[in-house]
């Protein structure tokens, strides 16, 4: 593990460097602040939702399908960095007609009026300025998990969703489903009740894995694809050579970039335990594991313990999570086998693998232990007699009145309310920042839930706020 010196060295210059950072402000682009807002930016019921893709490719392909094929919305504009890439050809296809943009902004400037919400199908960094430029125009924001890469990125979403009075949901699909309903219904009935400890794991194969942890820096500079906007591609974040170790869910690797995978599968395992048991903000945070640290790229293994305070009545509570191969937790006895997720969508173009213990958790009350799956997974008690003893007395679960694309998009119309907005997903997303920091500092950080500061490490209370944007991208963090 590097000496946390030579991290906060190379923190501190790359905060230092991103000061000089040079990028013009776009002559196309108004600045937030003077935009004029329509007044009720609520879809009629009688129509389908205008919608503009932002972020075509991979994930933000399987996005636009989930969503077009709700029948509740009309394809309007496609934007994407790299329209000439192979992984953006499927929905241009699709929709061959449509308007198509490079830079969201300029998409914006040239059809905002025809555009009622969008989608951030994007890399982690890029979920912000996406989100902040469609609120100032009074659109609804569908955004993938989590919502930024900063701890302040993410406050600031809330705020602007509160300011410009648009729909948002975060694209933690399961929050529609078996979970969230039954969740919801077992601790009514105080089925769930008292929980003091959860353990959540996601144990699969990660990008990074493949790489040698022997690697000290960023990657070496490549040629840039004709077709790549790399400027807009890199938006807030200060400049980096092109490399294609960066692009096409690489992104995922680098503190950077991406929120590695407590960022991505945490919101699948945690988010009814986050927003049901009424965690809010941790006031501990401690790495205790990180196997091949290093200030560039995310552990080969990580264990961090999150410790939040009693609430309304509930006891204290820690939850401790665990990523990597060779870093799976114990389970309880009686714990049974470990299935594979029917939930859990393809990963990469590939079904998830079978592993000694798949993405999930188990939470442990003052008299039951559950265990579940991720995504919409519903949970089960433990051992399986004591499931069984208790079959009779479960409450009923209801169905779900729509899934999480046509949740949004109904929400959009005033017929529903979103389940995972930023009022929601936003102090879960923010447990996700914080756990990141302590990964990329290697080191316990205490948090006052009060004031929102990191109250014993300087360097981190500093990095809540992230790196200074490129210059020309700095009037996103002024609401």
């Amino acid at each position: 593990m590097k000496s946390k010196n030579d991290i906060s060295r190379r923190l501190f210059l790359r905060q230092a460097l991103s000061v000089s950072a040079v990028s013009a402000v776009p002559s196309f682009w108004t600045p937030l602040r003077s935009r004029t807002l329509p007044a009720s930016p609520l879809v009629s019921a009688n129509d389908r939702v205008n919608l503009a893709l932002i972020g075509i490719g991979n994930r933000g392909g399987e996005i636009a399908a989930e969503l077009y094929n709700t029948g509740l919305c009309n394809i309007v504009a496609l934007c994407d960095v790299d329209m000439g890439a192979p992984h953006t050809q499927a929905i241009i296809n699709k929709f061959p007609d449509v308007p198509r943009f490079q830079d969201f902004r300029k998409m914006f400037d040239t059809m905002a009026g025809r555009i009622d919400a969008v989608t951030a199908g994007v890399p982690d960094h890029s979920h912000f300025p996406v989100t902040m430029e469609a609120m100032a125009h009074g659109k609804h924001v569908y955004v993938e998990k989590p919502m930024a890469r900063t701890f302040n990125e993410v406050e600031l979403m809330m705020k602007g969703e509160k300011k410009y009075g648009v729909v948002t949901q975060m694209g933690n699909q399961g929050h529609s489903e078996g979970n969230y309903f039954q969740f919801k219904a077992w601790q009514d009935a105080g089925i769930i009740k008292d929980v003091t400890a959860v353990t959540a794991h996601m144990n699969n194969s990660r990008r990074w894995h493949e790489w040698n942890p022997k690697i000290t820096g960023f990657p070496a500079a490549e040629p840039l694809p004709q077709t790549l906007d790399w400027d807009t591609w890199l938006g807030v974040v200060g400049h980096h050579d092109y490399n294609h170790d960066f692009v096409n869910g690489q992104w995922r690797c680098w503190y950077d970039f991406g929120m590695g995978a407590l960022g991505d599968w945490g919101a699948h395992i945690l988010d009814t335990i986050h927003q049901f048991l009424d965690l809010g903000l941790p006031y501990e945070i401690n790495p205790v594991y990180l196997k091949d640290h290093n200030p560039f790229f995310y552990p080969m293994s990580s264990t961090i313990i999150f410790k939040f305070p009693e609430r309304n009545g509930m006891p204290a509570l820690d939850i401790t999570w665990y990523d990597g191969l060779d870093n799976i937790p114990q389970v309880p006895e009686g714990y049974g086998v470990s299935e594979i997720d029917p939930n859990i969508p393809p990963v990469a173009g590939g079904k998830i693998q079978p592993m000694k213990l798949n993405p999930g958790k188990e939470i442990y009350t003052k008299t039951l232990t559950f265990k579940g799956g991720s995504h919409g997974s519903i949970l089960s008690v433990i051992p399986e007699a004591k499931a069984k003893e208790m079959e009779p007395r479960l409450p009923e679960v209801p169905q779900s009145p729509s899934n999480h694309y046509a949740n949004f998009l109904l929400s959009c119309m005033g017929k529903e309310k979103p389940r995972s907005p930023f009022s929601i997903a936003g102090p879960l997303s923010q447990v996700f920042c914080l756990g990141v920091l302590g990964q990329l500092l290697g080191e316990k950080l205490l948090f006052d839930r009060d004031t929102k500061r990191i109250t014993n490490n300087a360097l981190a209370n500093q990095m809540l706020f992230g790196d200074l944007p490129r210059r020309g991208w700095e009037d996103y963090y002024k609401i």
